[in-house]
């Protein structure tokens, strides 16, 4: 080949290349580069940066080795232990060191009870009464106890009416006709429901009487005890063995000077032996040992209170309102058991119906709450009509037929009475900042603008309130 023929090969070779390069310029600008989709790793990318390393998944433990500001600090603290939580919360403080102590404040006793002088004044409760009723649980939390050097009631209008109530049943005891009173406790909230009823607890202790209190019932119907139906019942009871046992362990302690001066004399069939010349105090205490056995003591017990010659009873429960609905626990067939249906519930709505009458005498009261309180149409309603009876007996509200009631409330609480709590009075809530000031916790100059003042910030006289005006306001 001549070396100009070769000359022209290399030209066209070069000639086709620059073609070529050109078309390719082009087409990359008129068409998108694209990929394929795929989902196999990345083998040729770049290794991953420091810090773009995902978190471990949910469940995963990891080491964490840092120590500086990073890292989780460890949690030392001692857990609660079982129950601790609770005692706090229900703890009761009675007294206050550094309060001062009121030198004209006296006691209540047996003999000065009843008197209708002790109206509109401050007493003091001995410490038996204390001990009695921190026994029974009387004591709310809530309360402005711990405030004060020791335990003092101010004997309110609606005090000395529960005084003659008292009075009323020991009149008729001293006859053949015994007799049975039975008051529910309302107001508006804090004005002193649950010290109301601590006030009449107070004066059938000092009264020698034997008292059985119930704190609170919602822990009756709440289901944090357990339960087990009651055989032989129809239609069918429900016991509550462990409620029933503490129960009966608190009417041993805080009546145990009364019921050791009775003995045992039926011959109660119980599952457990009786000691010898057993008095009621050792009958009561036979189902701390024994909470199987509790509701049969319980019914022993109460079958020797209503012999002839035993003193009067006083019964007493807080926060009625849940004893009016469905408890909390479940029969065998999935369905809510009415409180009704609760033997202990039983035997004291029994009572406060008016279907079983105290033998020997007695009271039962039975307060409401203004603050944990479920609304029960029927006790409302209940309550309306016992008040509009009072002032005329003709002229009653109706219940309204097209809304549900609960039947079994309505005929409990037929035939009830109840006491108004209103606001104190001006002279009553003097009587009360004076012992504020006297104890040491108002250090201002108790004067008529100063006591109006508060009776006025107080709602017309409502205690809590006052309490909160004049103490609590300033700690």
């Amino acid at each position: 080949m001549s070396s100009s023929q070769c000359l022209r090969s290399f030209f066209q070779l070069s000639l086709d290349r620059a073609a070529h390069q050109s078309i390719a310029s082009r087409s990359l600008l008129t068409t998108p580069q694209t990929a394929c989709f795929s989902i196999s790793a990345s083998r040729c990318g770049p290794p991953p940066r420091k810090g773009m390393i995902a978190p471990p998944k949910r469940g995963e433990r990891t080491l964490n080795v840092k120590k500086g500001k990073g890292a989780r600090a460890q949690d030392t603290s001692k857990r609660p232990a079982p129950g601790e939580r609770k005692a706090q919360r229900k703890r009761i403080v009675l007294s206050n060191n550094n309060a001062l102590e009121v030198p004209t404040l006296q006691d209540l006793s047996k003999e000065t009870v009843l008197k209708q002088e002790n109206e509109g004044q401050v007493k003091g409760l001995p410490e038996a009464v204390v001990d009695a009723l921190r026994a029974v649980e009387a004591f709310k939390p809530t309360q402005g106890w711990r405030l004060f050097r020791r335990p003092a009631i101010l004997m309110r209008r609606q005090t000395m009416q529960l005084v003659e109530l008292v009075k009323q049943v020991e009149d008729a005891g001293k006859g053949a006709a015994k007799q049975t009173l039975r008051r529910v406790l309302v107001g508006e909230r804090l004005c002193g429901k649950s010290t109301l009823l601590l006030q009449a607890l107070t004066v059938g202790f000092l009264r020698d009487w034997v008292v059985i209190n119930l704190p609170d019932a919602q822990d009756i119907t709440n289901a944090h005890t357990e339960y087990a139906p009651l055989p032989g019942s129809q239609p069918t009871m429900y016991t509550q063995d462990t409620y029933t046992a503490n129960l009966l362990s608190q009417i041993a302690t805080a009546n145990g000077p009364v019921l050791e001066k009775f003995q045992v004399t039926t011959k109660p069939s119980l599952p457990v032996p009786i000691p010898s010349k057993c008095n009621l105090k050792q009958l009561a205490e036979l189902a701390i040992a024994n909470p199987e056995a509790s509701w049969p003591i319980f019914v022993a017990l109460w079958n020797e209170l209503s012999q002839p010659g035993r003193p009067p009873i006083m019964l007493g429960v807080d926060n009625v309102a849940h004893m009016m609905k469905d408890s909390d626990y479940l029969s065998a067939d999935i369905k809510p058991i009415h409180s009704h249906d609760l033997a202990i519930v039983r035997h004291f709505v029994d009572h406060l119906s008016g279907k079983t009458a105290l033998r020997n005498g007695g009271i039962v009261l039975a307060a409401t709450s203004g603050s944990n309180s479920p609304t029960i149409p029927g006790l409302d309603h209940s309550i309306q009509v016992a008040e509009a009876r009072k002032l005329d007996p003709e002229n009653v509200p109706q219940w309204n037929p097209y809304k549900k009631v609960d039947q079994r409330v309505v005929d409990c609480l037929k035939d009830i009475e109840v006491v108004r709590i209103t606001g104190l009075s001006k002279e009553e809530a003097r009587t009360v900042i004076e012992y504020y000031a006297a104890s040491g916790m108002l250090r201002a100059q108790v004067t008529d603008p100063f006591v109006t003042e508060k009776w006025s910030l107080a709602g017309m006289g409502n205690i809590g309130y006052l309490e909160r005006a004049a103490v609590r306001e300033r700690i």
